[in-house]
């Protein structure tokens, strides 16, 4: 009885037991696993040649779907771009634009920014604009002064204004610059979107620490690096509207506003190249040469050197040495010609 039911639970026990202990069943599944996804690899590897599972024919079929396609992910780059520019944090069901493109979700997003807001930001860029193309005209005219062409304005007058015109100009951009950094100081003081602190703060006074550095250089340089700062600046503010730092709708207003100064910059960067004096060969250059002319007749000479054989005798007391030291000719003559005398104060 106990051989009976002992060989009966044995065999009980063994077909109870996992699928680890059984090699034969081991074999087999560890044979069909592996087989299984060298056959789903190779059908993938075959079904994508085609763009649809089932025609089967790839995506541009004639050169008109090419430029169909092409146009498509064109659009969809552009809408991404336009998501990108409001800081991430608006869908295409939230803004609801007339028409999924760039335009219009641009559209749709400037919509949702409070017009007063709006109408004083871009009024603040009014005098911007002003200055940029008071500076293209001066450097067109000074540009023609210089050259000799414009007869009725002096040269030096023409680059005065122009120079004037250049520093108001990087002055209102640090005003502007140092106001925009101002704005999250604000943002901090009445807790919008929770007190961050010293980040927020730092990301405030930036700007101004920036914009104010670059009155102490070259107009151009100022304006180069006014530049950068207006781009970095809403590189920053694209981040925090993301991070929920600002309103919603921020990271769309500053892009107008640097769209707008860094279309200025690069244009009067681009006007004083195009039009200004040419370095080298203006009007400082000239007055320049002249003055060290100037200089070189009226400061007597110090110091020379004269070859051969010399004499001094003493000088005249209308001179303004006392001892004059002159070459001899081969006659044994004194040489009284300009080449050959150097004069000395005792």
């Amino acid at each position: 009885m106990n051989t009976l039911f002992g060989t009966l639970s044995r065999t009980a026990a063994l077909r109870r037991a996992p699928l680890a202990l059984r090699r034969s069943s081991q074999f087999q599944t560890s044979f069909q696993f592996t087989a299984r996804p060298a056959a789903v690899n190779l059908a993938q590897v075959h079904a994508r040649f085609a763009a649809s599972s089932v025609a089967g024919r790839p995506g541009s079929q004639t050169i008109e779907h090419a430029k169909q396609n092409v146009k498509e992910e064109v659009g969809n780059s552009m809408t991404d771009w336009a998501r990108s520019i409001a800081g991430g944090v608006f869908t295409v069901d939230s803004v609801k634009p007339s028409k999924d493109s760039f335009f219009g979700i641009t559209t749709a997003v400037a919509h949702s920014v409070p017009t007063p807001y709006l109408v004083m930001g871009l009024t603040g860029g009014i005098p911007y604009i002003a200055s940029s193309a008071t500076t293209v005209y001066l450097a067109h005219q000074a540009g023609l002064a210089t050259m000799g062409v414009l007869t009725n304005m002096d040269p030096g007058v023409a680059l005065n204004i122009l120079d004037q015109a250049l520093n108001f100009q990087v002055h209102y951009g640090a005003v502007l610059l140092s106001f925009l950094g101002a704005i999250h100081w604000g943002m901090e003081f009445s807790g919008l979107g929770g007190y961050k602190g010293y980040p927020r703060l730092f990301l405030g006074i930036s700007p101004a620490v920036l914009a104010w550095s670059t009155i102490t250089l070259q107009p151009t340089f100022a304006l180069l690096w006014q530049w950068l700062g207006f781009t970095a600046l809403w590189y920053a503010d694209n981040k925090v509207t993301a991070a929920g730092w600002t309103p919603k709708w921020y990271s769309q207003y500053r892009f107008y506003l640097s769209i707008l100064v860094g279309t200025c910059i690069i244009g009067s960067l681009a006007g004083i190249s195009y039009y200004g004096p040419v370095a080298g060969h203006g009007l400082v250059s000239h007055d320049l040469n002249m003055i060290r002319a100037e200089r070189k007749l009226i400061e007597p000479e110090r110091a020379g050197h004269v070859g051969g054989d010399i004499e001094a005798i003493s000088g005249d007391e209308s001179g303004d040495t006392y001892v004059v030291i002159r070459r001899k000719n081969k006659n044994g003559n004194a040489d009284n010609g300009a080449n050959g005398e150097a004069h000395a104060q005792q």
